[in-house]
């Protein structure tokens, strides 16, 4: 951008004095500097006309005529080219970006022939100007998608919390009832309290890359702690639990924070595992990474959802059949990534799931 400004001032300086006169042998000349661009540099260019007067003689009519025609065709058309390659793109760079400055990210810039294929430092300043405004068009959809989803997510509990409240308010409302209608509401607030403090802790993760509060634990051991903790969930669908191929591995991390990507997959695992199904944890450690897989024999996750179930508030179970708030596996994914690894999954249809998560040895 630096070098570009200055040939510009360069420029500048020839469009505003392009003729010098000098007197050679007795003849007038006067020299006209032409700008050209030659392998993507604005150069100059000097020639020398003979527009002037012999001294002491008559001018030949044709000998002058003739370099004046010449001159003011070839500046003619260095005028043009200059123009349309340096001087007409930047003029529609300062309209673009006034309109980035007003909010509206949809503005692209073309380049014509001469525009790209003349001076590079103009065609990387468009190009770089064009992947801004693709970035921000991006982050300001993102924005857009975020506050309707989350008030979507929020919307609907709080409807149902309003509602059964106002049940409660009812005097002749049975006993029964009464502690069903408070079981609702204790379990929309657990939602939204869930659902609130993952969308904050989302939020600061993507707004930093180091860690504190790193511990030495024992990664096979929280495993086992965060699958025993849906004891409830897994016992009651007689689901069976394999967790034989857990290697003992220490691993020098936040603890608190890893234990998100367990509770998610196991508890994804859980849900979509149908009565009397499997699932199977393994641990492996190499001398570079870490590998946990989880493995479970339920419904297994559509084709075209695949590509989709890391994106934040998407949900696979378009019939929320089985509640979520689509921050948790997006979640899992940032905190392995700031393990410097992340999270595969394959899967079939009515074959199960498999989850990878991968984190760096030493991290």
């Amino acid at each position: 951008m630096k070098k570009l400004t200055e040939q510009l001032k360069k420029l500048g300086r020839w469009i505003a004095k392009p003729f010098s006169r000098v007197n050679r042998l007795g003849i007038k000349l006067m020299i006209l500097t032409l700008i050209i661009i030659v392998s993507s540099e604005i150069l100059s260019f000097t020639a020398t006309l003979v527009i002037g007067f012999l001294k002491g003689g008559t001018t030949d009519t044709d000998a002058i005529i003739g370099p004046i025609i010449a001159s003011a065709i070839i500046g003619g058309m260095l005028a043009f080219a200059i123009g349309n390659a340096v001087l007409k793109p930047l003029s529609n760079l300062t309209k673009a970006t006034k309109r980035v400055t007003n909010g509206d990210f949809t503005v692209k810039l073309e380049m014509d022939f001469l525009t790209r294929h003349t001076v590079k430092q103009l065609r990387e300043l468009i190009d770089d100007f064009n992947k801004m405004t693709e970035e921000l068009r991006a982050t300001e959809l993102f924005r857009k998608d975020f506050i309707g989803n989350f008030s979507h997510e929020f919307k609907t509990p709080l409807a149902s919390i309003r509602g059964f409240a106002r049940q409660l308010c009812e005097d002749d409302l049975s006993e029964e009832r009464r502690k069903e209608f408070a079981k609702i509401i204790l379990e929309e607030t657990e939602y939204l309290s869930e659902l609130s403090a993952n969308t904050q802790l989302l939020t600061n993760l993507e707004n930093r890359d180091i860690i504190t509060d790193k511990t030495k634990f024992s990664l096979d051991e929280q495993l086992r702690h965060c699958m025993l903790r849906l004891e409830p969930q897994w016992s009651s669908k007689n689901i069976e639990i394999d967790m034989s191929e857990l290697e003992a591995v220490d691993y020098y991390w936040n603890e608190q924070l890893l234990a998100h990507i367990w509770n998610n997959l196991f508890d994804n695992a859980v849900k979509f595992t149908e009565n009397g199904g499997a699932i199977s944890v393994s641990c492996k450690k190499s001398s570079d990474d870490i590998t946990v897989s989880v493995k479970d024999s339920g419904c297994g996750i559509p084709k075209e959802a695949l590509p989709h179930i890391f994106e934040k508030f998407y949900q696979a179970d378009a019939s929320h059949a089985s509640r979520g708030n689509g921050l948790g596996l997006p979640l899992a994914q940032k905190i392995a990534e700031l393990c410097g690894g992340g999270i595969t999954v394959e899967s079939e249809p009515g074959e199960g799931s498999v989850f990878t998560v991968t984190l760096k040895a030493d991290c």
